[in-house]
Parts: C-alpha cells; structure tokens; sequence
C-alpha cells in the first residue's frame, strides 16, 4: 500500500509539473490573448522595413509572421525593437518571438532558436566613387580607412575582428552603418548578401572588389530559451511550411 501510495504520489507531481511547464509557456498566452506578439526593427530591407507615416510594416518577416498567426488563429501584433535590445525584449517577455536573426554563440547563452530557414554571407561594401581604392580584406584594414557598422548588431562583432587597424564608426539603431557610407562620414560597411542585393538596386553603392563572401550564417526566429513547448510548436510549424514551399514562395516574392 506505502508503495502504491508514493507512486500515485509522483505521478501526480508529475502531471502538476507538466501542467505548470504548459501553463507557463507562450503558446498558452498567445491562445488565450488571441495575440502573437513580435519585436522587429523595421529597418532591414527586405526583410522587415516600417513605414513611420502609417507604422506599418512590410517584407519577409511580416509575410512569414502574418502566416504564423495565421495558422494559430489568432492577430500578430508588431512590437518595436532595435538591435541592440531584441534579445532582451525576448528574455524579459516584451514579445512571444522576433523576427529573423543571425544564430550566433553570444544569442545562443541566452535564448533558444527556431529552426533556420534561410542563410545569408557577408560583404564589405562601399560608394561607387570609392570602388577603386579598395580590393580585398587588406585593403580595408589599414589606418585611415573608415569602416562603419551599428551598435548591437552581428556586423559590429565582424568588422572588429576583420578590420582591427581600420577606424570602426559605431552608431546606434535607427541609423545604420551604410547611411554614414551614403552620406560620406565613412568609406565602408559590411552587410548580408540580402540587404545588400537591396541597396545595390537604390543607392550607389557597390561590394568591394575581391572580397569573397564571409561568415555564412543560419538566420532564424529568436524564441524564450526556457519554453521547450513554444519551441517545438515553432520548429514543426516551420517544417511544415518548407515541406509545402510556403518559404520559398516568401523568398521569391521578395527577391531572396
């Protein structure tokens, strides 16, 4: 009887634990709220860019957590974030998940990851005028030269440790790196291929000549490192929707 008793007692500590894991996690708030919430910066093109006369917000990730809510049944909400704090707004629970990000050892101490469904390199860029100054990485790295990146993001690690002897010009969100390059206070900026294609179609700016493509990274969804749950919803949600072509639709659309 002792036996039986102790047992019943641990399988009913065992479903309050499990019912207390489900309770805390997103997924039960964001059903019950009938609300995702998402921070985004809204000022990476095209991936997510606001429009600050209408506050709206439009490109891969909004299209891609438009549908997430979709399928949960429930309105996505938008949270404002910047770069510098879009993992804190995780952990502090400011919103449910965040857009696309780079997965990087730093991020990783502190919040969990979705599965990845898109990658992106990295390239030095700089002014059309400037083009013939540069060629390479070594090129780059030498006193004088001015390489601009903003406070916060993966780029600002990558160029400190590409370019130790260059004078690194950090400024913070919402400016970014390559309006110091357009508007002359630098000479280069580094960023992804697809931010890149982007800039490339609007501005006069160019990759550098002979810099071969650096860091290819896993981009994914920044999730609570501690709700397994939300998770799990998260990783099955976006293998279902590679396995009916849901991203490559999304990529195409905008120009990925």
């Amino acid at each position: 009887m002792k036996h039986w008793m102790m047992a019943a007692s641990a399988a009913l500590v065992s479903v309050a634990l499990s019912t207390s894991a489900m309770a805390q996690s997103a997924l039960n708030e964001i059903l019950d709220s009938g609300v995702l919430k998402v921070g985004t910066t809204g000022d990476w093109n095209p991936m997510t860019l606001r429009d600050p006369a209408t506050n709206s917000y439009k490109g891969f990730d909004i299209d891609v957590m438009t549908e997430l809510a979709t399928d949960l049944g429930v309105e996505v909400e938008f949270v404002p974030t910047d770069w510098k704090t879009l993992v804190n707004g995780v952990v502090a629970g400011q919103y449910h998940m965040t857009g696309s990000a780079s997965i990087s050892p730093a991020r990783m101490k502190v919040a969990g990851f979705s599965e990845s469904y898109i990658a992106v390199e990295m390239f030095p860029f700089t002014t059309e005028d400037k083009a013939d100054r540069f060629d390479g990485y070594d090129s780059i790295n030498q006193e004088g030269v001015i390489v601009a990146t903003t406070l916060g993001t993966s780029f600002e690690a990558l160029v400190r440790n590409w370019f130790p002897n260059a004078e690194i010009k950090v400024v913070e969100a919402p400016a970014r790196g390559f309006q110091e390059v357009l508007a002359g206070r630098a000479d280069v900026f580094v960023t992804s291929n697809i931010e890149g294609a982007t800039l490339e179609a609007k501005f006069p700016v160019v990759k550098v000549t002979g810099a071969e493509p650096r860091a290819p990274t896993p981009i994914a969804m920044i999730l609570p490192q501690d709700d397994q749950v939300w998770i799990n919803y998260v990783n099955n949600w976006v293998k279902v929707k590679q396995a009916k072509g849901f991203f490559d639709e999304v990529k195409a659309k905008h120009g990925l």
